[in-house]
């Protein structure tokens, strides 16, 4: 992901089905195997959203080229032979060059360099630091050859050529199971979407291959390891899984993130950026039979895989004992407790969806509980998918509270195992069932308002199974009755099926800004690092971008608003701190 914001707006749209109404999608396959989703919609004049995606994340890959999916989304926005560069030529030769010093050094490194770390000679293989004489001269050599490589380089002129013709929203994003390209054109402008997005993926050259390294090296380290909670919540995630291809970061591992190599990439590429696995998704202001030939010429030019991807094979184990993981840190006491359940669009995942949302919310059982009466937590929530999003091959449920006040997070915990044996026990009344079915029908109601959201559920729900998830779930969500509820609370939430996360305050940490501890605890470190990111940029830098946030204060979900009104809040007040340092 390119910015903070979209991915707040994701978690969002990807929390629930579509209700209320039936998308009527087309499905326009070509003979290369590249499938189209059509929705014409006439209520924003002169727009369309429009994507496509490839049926690959972090769940395709494997000890060594973890992260490489999040990797390929950053060498998307790259160029091709006729954008992103003054050169052609030098741009090929230069990029040669890189790949022959970066192979010597990977060679040096994984050889000479790990034998020395295993036999305690230097702590780290990867830092130039304990570089041998040749790998000095190595790295010189490739550091000489990026800077000129950065001479022929056209940065960003993907979106560039994209604002100078009125499109908007340029972005991207991986998650576990999809890695999905996005955008918002006008409607004359469509043309131009079906060229630039057809030419990346016919004609992805891999530009800047070694020095993006640093970048997402960089946006690992902002978004995980100088986050209070990163590490603490990735070591969580690894333990959760045993062999499940979820337990590695979508950003992937820091080692695999220097190892993997131009020929591993082009071998992914070739295997997974190939017609036979993307989907295009168009919701908008358009004809069907116009944009179909325009849709054929473009993207009817891209090659099947030479093989089908492979099928993702390794189950999750049962679990059969449970796990308890403790960590101190700069952040408030807070306390995790997860369960392995099902994947996406399991019969089981409806009740499961409508037990968190009977826990969840104002009038939810856990803020009534653990907020209003014991007063032990500022905040309580439950949740059956995780990150707004479902898994593909396995699933979870997970309890998550923050402690207010002298509270302990094992008392959260005690808590939550009292909520959860009521549900266990007692079957939930039909009128607070049916309260909850309501808010349900209404929030999904409103993620299909506009083109840009449509678009992305269609997208997404295609790459986890079937579209038609849209139009299916709400009477499957609907349908769920009190016994259903009970029955699964009963079947998944045994003590040997879960995992429990405790968080400490560690002695001495700075205190907690209060307005930051009210917020959810997954989105505080959301907001930390875009705070942290916030310090970086000088006074016309953060004034745009805060100028681009009060935009689209409208398209902020209720659930995320506290978090982006506190963000526009510390971002004014960055901006008033640098406007009276200039006039002093």
């Amino acid at each position: 992901m390119r910015c903070l914001l979209p991915s707040l707006l994701l978690a969002a749209l990807l929390a629930g089905p579509a209700a209320a109404q039936q998308v009527e999608a087309e499905s326009f396959v070509l003979d290369n195997g590249m499938e189209f989703l059509l929705v014409p919609r006439y209520e924003e004049p002169n727009n369309i959203a429009a994507g496509w995606l490839a049926k690959v994340g972090s769940v395709n890959e494997r000890p060594g080229i973890t992260g490489i999916s999040h990797f390929f989304e950053h060498m998307m926005f790259k160029g091709t032979t006729t954008i992103g560069t003054s050169d052609p030529q030098a741009d090929r030769e230069l990029m040669a060059q890189q790949q022959a010093v970066k192979t010597r050094l990977n060679e040096l490194t994984w050889e000479d360099q790990y034998e020395r770390w295993r036999r305690g000679e230097i702590d780290d293989p990867f830092d130039p630091a304990n570089d041998t004489p040749e790998m000095k001269e190595l790295r010189t050599q490739l550091n000489d050859l990026i800077a000129q490589h950065a001479e022929v380089i056209k940065s960003n002129e993907y979106d560039e050529i994209y604002a100078r013709l009125g499109g908007s929203g340029i972005n991207a994003f991986t998650s576990n199971d999809v890695t999905f390209f996005i955008a918002t054109v006008p409607s004359n402008k469509f043309e131009l979407w079906a060229w630039m997005e057809s030419d990346r993926l016919n004609d992805s050259v891999f530009r800047e291959f070694y020095a993006e390294r640093e970048v997402v090296r960089e946006e690992r380290r902002l978004g995980i390891e100088s986050r209070p909670m990163g590490l603490p919540q990735e070591q969580f995630e690894a333990m959760f899984w045993q062999s499940a291809p979820y337990s590695w970061p979508v950003l992937g591992w820091p080692s695999d993130l220097q190892s993997y190599t131009r020929e591993q990439a082009e071998w992914y590429f070739d295997t997974y950026y190939r017609s036979n696995n993307l989907v295009g998704v168009v919701v908008g202001d358009f004809e069907p039979d116009e944009i179909k030939p325009i849709i054929t010429e473009y993207f009817g030019r891209l090659k099947r895989g030479r093989q089908d991807p492979p099928p993702v094979v390794t189950l999750e184990m049962d679990q059969s004992a449970e796990k308890r993981m403790y960590a101190e840190g700069d952040f408030s006491p807070q306390t995790e407790v997860r369960y392995h359940t099902v994947p996406f669009n399991h019969a089981d995942s409806f009740a499961l969806q409508m037990m968190a949302e009977i826990l969840n919310g104002r009038t939810g059982r856990l803020y009534k509980s653990l907020v209003e009466e014991k007063g032990i937590a500022s905040q309580a929530s439950a949740a059956a998918i995780q990150l707004g999003a479902p898994w593909k091959y396995a699933g979870s449920f997970s309890f998550n509270a923050q402690v207010k006040g002298e509270a302990l997070p094992e008392e959260l915990e005690a808590a939550w195992y009292e909520e959860l044996e009521r549900l266990q026990e007692e079957s939930v009344p039909q009128r607070e069932l049916q309260k909850v079915k309501n808010q349900v029908v209404a929030d999904a109601y409103r993620r299909l308002e506009r083109n840009f959201m449509l678009m992305i559920q269609l997208g997404y729900f295609e790459a986890m199974g079937r579209w038609e998830y849209i139009n299916e779930a709400p009477g499957k969500l609907t349908a769920v009755n009190p016994e259903d509820i009970q029955r699964v609370a009963q079947k998944y939430f045994e003590p040997t099926n879960r995992a429990v996360a405790i968080y400490r305050r560690e002695a001495g940490a700075e205190p907690v800004d209060p307005e930051l501890a009210a917020l959810p605890a997954e989105a505080q470190g959301m907001v930390k690092q875009m705070l942290t990111q916030m310090e970086r940029l000088d006074l016309p830098q953060l004034e745009m971008a805060l100028a681009q946030m009060q935009a689209q204060a409208t398209q902020v979900p209720p659930e995320y608003k506290a978090s982006f009104e506190y963000m526009v809040k510390k971002m004014k007040e960055r901006v008033l701190a640098l406007r009276a340092a200039e006039e002093k």
